[in-house]
């Protein structure tokens, strides 16, 4: 029997090539009928037999686009109208919330075998693209997304291009950033001078040839540029790092092929469908064989990625060689767009820039991923998976949230959705303050929502806070511990009664000490019981505690001993003049400038101190990683000692008989090897005991603490085989970039009552 449906479909179904596939897939079961885009997804209208149509439906799911996601399809009849063909009509304007805007994705198969394809016409062209990978995100100023609203509006398409477009059957079929070298955007090259050296696939050839002659190349990708240098050419590396001020913190390494991979380092079938996946982010792998001397020195572990681009394919088709690929910037400043901006704060680091003409509206830096506990775990979100929406289960008031201080990330939320900002970074200056801004200003823009209410971390000088209290409306503070607690609990849309281990390096805590080893209680309907934490301990310094390690285990030791450590002949001392250690003596007696803390972070801090592997800091975590990979080598299953003693309510954990007693292995000569191994099972020793006295089935681990591989692994194994149920991060970072998405769950689930309805407009 004919019959007459329409379908209405939500979810990531708009620039995806969604109509093309509905298209053919119409035509191929000689359905009639018509497909449009609309502000909730795709509608479609097909006529047919009604078998046939059900065949249709089940399609529909079962060989979507690659990167298309279906939140929800249901359909209705409707009347018999004999359409005579199947055709894709003109979108539907107006509406309220706009469909999903995608990430920037890396090269498809065709694409890439155009480009290396001497008889295609986009032979060797850089901007190559279709609806199936490239870039989104990174060029889209206003929606609807149409060529006309992207940076591309400027370059009108040729015949051929246009025809591509227009045609339904075509994989650019409504590619909005379509291009060709007949009528797209172009490559340069300039020195430091701004002097044109050469232009399109010369331009390549001559970056090419700068990056094996050692020099340091400024090169324009998707989100940004990138200081890129030959990887084996230990001169260079070092050269950027002198330049960069950067002495010690790993560089990512992109490579030529998947094979040049394999032979530098251990990939897991996980691993290695993250690299060749679209999102293509950077991620973490461990070393085969020490190469690359300079490029992660002193780890056995290293940041590697694919080609994302044409430009880098091509690039990467001429060196020959991994290159070094980092953000091109200055220390803590956002990535450089423009290229009058590039030459002005890039001018003193690279030799040359590869430019292009295609404008880039925002600052999207390369995404960064770690398999740990089986499972992908996004420690930077960036190029690749922002601004992908996170699906709640339950409608939610209008929500800005602005995220913490570090790693800052801006979330919105509208209906089912939340939306989260690319990672924006440290707002310790102005640049990187306004890329905030401006996040905010794209997410309020593109979805159109006047937020009901602003969630805002507790600390009272971080400067999203500062920018959140300037504003008229509700705002609720959210403790920065608890939106860690509650970012975990997002991403399993989890409602029920828990247990949250929220470890970091410092958090403002409602007693104003720096927080950082939290244990909280949830019964899954008002605000989380504060249940555990560790004994607190001074920080001489403040902040040039979290620089300098030795400095924290100096505080540390202090609030063990008392000030008798002032008269030890500790190795603590052997970098300090006798009057910084009456200063030391000064402040900790007087407690001046020494705050206290029950951080995890700055506890791994102190053991790195104490074991004199890292005294300072060149980068934030130095200190943790190095302890992380010294442990690695342990054989040790035992632990140290520990006291968990109950205040009232609060369960404070005693690290006291843990650090006497390995001050004491110290003593007797164990290694740091084994030390470091001990330290990490009696954190996750830790772990379990609380939970077993809050005695709650579900458990979620959150907080910066939880990137180590190491403790992760070893507390969730440790946790299961006790019977608990663990969750842990998998697409939000474990870091504070999943702050901002903790302040919309914790308003979802323990404020929303007493919020007013959606307020989008």
């Amino acid at each position: 029997m004919i019959e007459r449906q329409a379908i209405f479909i939500r979810g990531i179904v708009q620039g995806v090539g969604f109509r093309p596939f509905v298209y053919r897939l119409a035509r191929e079961l000689n359905l009639k009928g018509w497909v449009a885009n609309n502000f909730e997804g795709v509608q479609i209208e097909v006529e047919g037999e009604g078998a046939i149509i059900q065949e249709f439906s089940l399609k529909l799911k079962a060989k979507k686009p690659l990167h298309s996601e279906i939140y929800e399809q249901y359909s209705r009849p409707l009347p018999l109208q004999g359409d005579r063909e199947f055709i894709v009509k003109k979108s539907e304007d107006g509406g309220t919330i706009p469909t999903a805007i995608l990430p920037d994705l890396a090269t498809c198969q065709e694409c890439l075998s155009e480009i290396l394809n001497p008889s295609d016409r986009r032979y060797l062209y850089p901007f190559t693209n279709c609806t199936l990978c490239g870039p989104r995100f990174s060029i889209i100023e206003a929606l609807p997304y149409d060529r006309k609203n992207t940076t591309l509006r400027i370059f009108p398409m040729c015949s051929k291009c246009e025809r591509e477009y227009e045609d339904p059957s075509n994989r650019r079929f409504h590619a909005q950033p379509n291009a060709c070298p007949d009528c797209g955007p172009h490559l340069e090259l300039f020195n430091t001078n701004r002097e044109l050296l050469s232009s399109h696939n010369a331009a390549l050839k001559g970056a090419a040839q700068a990056v094996l002659e050692g020099k340091i190349l400024a090169l324009k990708g998707i989100g940004g540029f990138q200081l890129i240098v030959d990887a084996t050419q230990v001169s260079a590396v070092q050269l950027l790092r002198q330049r960069k001020h950067r002495p010690a913190k790993p560089l990512a390494v992109m490579y030529p092929d998947l094979q040049s991979i394999h032979q530098a380092c251990h990939v897991s079938e996980m691993e290695e469908a993250l690299l060749l996946s679209g999102e293509c982010p950077i991620v973490i792998l461990e070393k085969r064989m020490h190469r690359l001397p300079g490029v992660a020195p002193d780890n056995p572990n290293l940041g590697v990625m694919l080609p994302y681009s044409p430009l880098h394919h091509l690039l990467l088709g001429l060196i020959k060689r991994p290159i070094v690929a980092t953000s091109g910037n200055l220390s803590e400043e956002p990535i450089c767009i423009e290229n009058d901006d590039a030459f002005s704060r890039l001018g003193r680091i690279a030799n040359f820039f590869l430019v292009h003409n295609r404008s880039i509206v925002r600052p999207i830096d390369d995404s960064v991923v770690r398999v740990m506990d089986n499972k992908a775990v996004i420690f930077r979100r960036a190029r690749g998976y922002a601004p992908a929406p996170i699906r709640l289960k339950n409608r939610v008031p209008s929500t800005l949230a602005v995220g913490g201080h570090l790693k800052n990330t801006v979330s919105i939320a509208h209906g089912n959705n939340v939306i989260m900002s690319q990672h924006i970074g440290d707002l310790e200056n102005r640049p990187s303050f306004r890329s905030f801004e401006r996040a905010i200003d794209d997410l309020s823009k593109f979805y159109q929502i006047v937020p009901f209410v602003i969630a805002h971390d507790l600390h009272p000088h971080y400067k999203s806070t500062q920018w959140a209290e300037a504003r008229t409306g509700s705002k609720i503070p959210v403790q920065h511990h608890l939106a860690h607690f509650f970012s975990c609990m997002a991403e399993y849309q989890n409602d029920k009664p828990a247990l949250g281990v929220t470890w970091d390096g410092s958090g403002y805590g409602f007693d104003g000490k720096i927080w950082g080893g939290e244990f909280f209680h949830w019964n899954g309907r008002e605000t989380p019981k504060h249940f555990a934490t560790f004994r607190s301990f001074p920080l001489p310094g403040g902040t040039l505690a979290i620089k300098e390690p030795r400095r924290a285990a100096i505080g540390l030791l202090y609030e063990l001993m008392g000030p008798s450590i002032f008269d030890q002949n500790n190795s603590l001392w052997k970098d300090f003049t006798a009057e910084e250690k009456r200063n030391f003596a000064i402040c900790l007696e007087k407690k001046i400038n020494a705050p206290q803390c029950t951080s995890v972070g700055r506890l791994f801090d102190v053991v790195a101190g104490l074991l004199g592997i890292c005294p300072i800091s060149e980068f934030e975590g130095q200190a943790a990683q190095s302890l992380e990979f010294l442990a690695i080598g342990s054989s040790q299953q035992s632990s140290y000692s520990y006291c968990i003693n109950q205040k009232e309510e609060m369960h404070i954990i005693d690290w006291s008989e843990m650090i006497h007693s390995l001050l004491n292995d110290q003593t007797q000569g164990v290694s740091p090897t084994e030390i470091a191994g001990r330290f990490h099972n009696t954190l996750a020793l830790i772990i379990v005991s609380i939970a077993k006295i809050v005695n709650e089935k579900r458990v979620f681990l959150s907080g910066g603490v939880f990137q180590n591989k190491l403790l992760l692994e070893k507390s969730t194994s440790l946790l299961r085989n006790s019977g608990f149920e663990v969750f842990t991060h998998e697409k939000i970072p474990p870091n504070d970039g999943g702050i901002s998405l903790g302040q919309v769950y914790y308003n979802v689930c323990c404020m929303q009552p007493n919020q007013g309805p959606n307020q989008e407009v």
